[in-house]
């Protein structure tokens, strides 16, 4: 009976997708909610500094970020479904927190708790893609999977800014809406993801170390280095892009949260057109990679640097469509063929812990760097800088690789 229901769904792998992308909109909606109306949430907690309000995302990062190792070991010894869920219930109940603060230090609590919840999902998500997904198409469903994080961010600012910024419903509102959405996707995790038999591992202190060198292959760091320059800018502009269109350059009202979000909604076709010449090319995925990260942070130079709103609105959208979201599904799947076998969630929880780590720094740095110079011009400089730096070492580590590999004669996996 069972198995005649199963032959008439989608296969696994194509349910996995779905639920992962929905997954990621929940996420995202809240990551986003708050930033575009910044200058109502230090009205209501009696006049908060830049610094301040960059630190409610800061310390929801941060319990993100610190749950990025423990949730992967996790995952890989109790299994997906037994970590994902208890880790939403707590996303949800730190939103709701958030919702009923009275006070930003019950803010900055509320969004380490949203955090720590999160931070389960990362690990959980690729590895189900790895796993699952076929070889051909695993650059592509990341793309689909990771589009989520766009429709999310674009409905979390384009409500915000309209709802909100138009003083139509009060902020906390949104958040319990968004608690409401939580709810739901605690149900699909609940029907759609499988349990898994976890075989026990013996314990052995031998294979301790070679795990750990396992993580940190010259490949594989020279990932962990790209993807922490490829979200600090990422994570500038998502945090603090809506702030800086109203305060620097003109913008008001709902056009925040619509020229905010084009960043979000032209990475999709960014991010699917990339991922399938990716897919048609593997072994120039490190050129493609090269490519984008040089290509995007000349886009953001030159959008920042405009002062006329056209310019800068393509700018936003040439920098979605060629950014963080078009790149980060070829380099999850360029990583995915170092990572161990046996501990696939660890190593994604260790790439994003490095990579999140950005998440954490840079709304904060750059409230600070608003307040100290009176404009954020020169902390979009400092995360162009960030991209040229890490894309230069990924490419030196990878020419170093490279050469090891000619002069031994020998595969990738052994660099």
């Amino acid at each position: 009976m069972e198995e005649q229901v199963d032959t008439k769904r989608a296969p696994y792998w194509k349910q996995i997708i779905f639920v992962l992308t929905a997954g990621w909109i929940v996420i995202w909606i809240y990551r986003t909610v708050l930033t575009p109306i910044y200058p109502i949430i230090s009205d209501y907690f009696g006049g908060a500094t830049d610094a301040q309000l960059g630190n409610i995302s800061s310390f929801y990062f941060l319990g993100y970020v610190s749950m990025q190792i423990p949730s992967g070991l996790l995952v890989d010894r109790f299994g997906k479904k037994k970590i994902l869920i208890p880790g939403f219930l707590l996303f949800g109940l730190g939103t709701l927190f958030v919702a009923a603060a009275s006070n930003l230090s019950l803010v900055f609590v509320g969004s380490v708790l949203a955090g720590l919840g999160c931070g389960t999902y990362y690990g959980v998500a690729y590895s189900l893609t790895t796993e699952y997904v076929p070889a051909d198409k695993k650059s592509l469903a990341t793309a689909i999977v990771n589009s989520g994080t766009a429709v999310g961010s674009g409905l979390g600012l384009v409500s915000s800014s309209f709802l909100v910024g138009e003083g139509v419903l009060p902020w906390q509102y949104l958040l319990v809406a968004t608690a409401v959405l939580i709810v739901v996707m605690l149900v699909v995790f609940r029907k759609v993801i499988r349990g898994e038999k976890i075989v026990k591992q013996e314990p052995a202190t031998v294979k301790t170390d070679s795990s750990i060198k396992d993580l940190f292959k010259l490949p594989m760091i020279a990932a962990y280095i790209l993807y922490f320059s490829t979200l600090y800018t990422y994570y500038l502009i998502d945090t603090w892009l809506p702030n800086f269109l109203e305060t620097e350059r003109g913008f008001q009202g709902t056009s925040i949260g619509v020229a905010s979000s084009l960043v979000f909604f032209t990475a999709i076709p960014g991010a699917l057109l990339f991922s399938r010449v990716a897919d048609k090319i593997p072994h120039k995925k490190t050129t493609i990679i090269i490519l984008l990260e040089i290509s995007a942070a000349a886009v953001l130079f030159l959008t920042i640097t405009t002062s006329n709103q056209t310019f800068l609105i393509i700018g936003i959208m040439m920098y979605g469509f060629l950014g963080k979201l078009a790149v980060e599904p070829i380099i999850i799947s360029w990583l995915g063929q170092f990572a161990p076998k046996k501990s696939i969630a660890t190593t994604y929880g260790v790439f994003n812990f490095f990579g999140m780590s950005a998440s954490v720094i840079v709304p904060s740095v750059t409230g600070f760097i608003s307040d100290t110079t009176g404009t954020k011009v020169y902390a979009f400089y400092l995360a162009i800088g960030i991209i040229f730096f890490g894309t230069f070492i990924f490419y030196l580590i990878n020419k170093v690789c490279q050469k090891k590999e000619a002069e031994a004669e020998i595969t990738e996996q052994s660099c």
